[in-house]
């Protein structure tokens, strides 16, 4: 683990010495400009490299992160991404990436103060009021918690895939998809809750599913 700055601007020297002896052309290629077919909207925990978790290079994954993955319809900066995104860069799928042990989910529920955090993840508490018959009947506190980072990108899904950005893409044609993923800690596996959305009919079905789902 690097100890000083110094170590870092070290480690950064060899990494481009590294890309431009695989690859002479990698860094003036990425000048010209960026045309990333994927926008992931992850978690900002230091554990989970977007890129390197799918094998993908600098300029093929647009990233925006956050605690707690979410994708919150009243916020400007992940609204100001996924428009950008969507309407410059044009992505065809949109990735939201949980993680199993995401201490954002848990400290959205654990009853701690810690300030300006509490009221960003106070999605995440009204999820679990929403879903605690659910969650109430599952054996221990870990089967709960990994259960509540599945249903925070559920709802992070049903969030971006009812942005008018995205209606706006569809009713223009233009091929854009939502997926929800969970990443696994223990094994650096990715895990696909099969929550995909690529038009108004399937986010339909997914928001009729979860309503039933609630009901039940």
């Amino acid at each position: 683990m690097p100890k000083s700055l110094d170590d870092l601007k070290a480690k950064n020297r060899a990494w481009a010495a590294a890309k431009t002896e695989v690859d002479p052309g990698f860094f003036k290629r990425l000048e010209g400009q960026q045309a990333p077919e994927y926008l992931w909207i992850g978690c900002s925990d230091s554990r989970v490299p977007a890129n390197e978790i799918v094998g993908l290079d600098p300029g093929e994954l647009f990233v925006h992160r956050n605690v707690g993955n979410l994708a919150p319809p009243q916020d400007a900066n992940y609204l100001s991404v996924l428009q950008f995104a969507v309407d410059v860069i044009k992505v065809k799928h949109i990735l939201v990436v949980g993680h199993y042990g995401c201490s954002g989910v848990a400290a959205a529920v654990d009853g701690k103060r810690r300030g300006l955090v509490d009221h960003w993840l106070h999605p995440i508490r009204e999820m679990k009021h929403d879903h605690r018959h659910e969650l109430d009947a599952l054996p221990g506190d870990r089967a709960r918690w990994d259960r509540l980072v599945e249903l925070n990108v559920i709802r992070q899904v049903k969030n971006v895939a009812s942005d008018v950005f995205l209606r706006e893409a569809w009713a223009r044609g233009q091929p854009v998809s939502v997926h929800g993923w969970v990443y696994t800690l223990g094994t650096g596996l990715v895990t696909d809750l099969g929550v995909s959305v690529s038009g108004p009919s399937d986010l339909t079905r997914l928001l009729d599913r979860s309503m039933q789902t609630h009901r039940a």
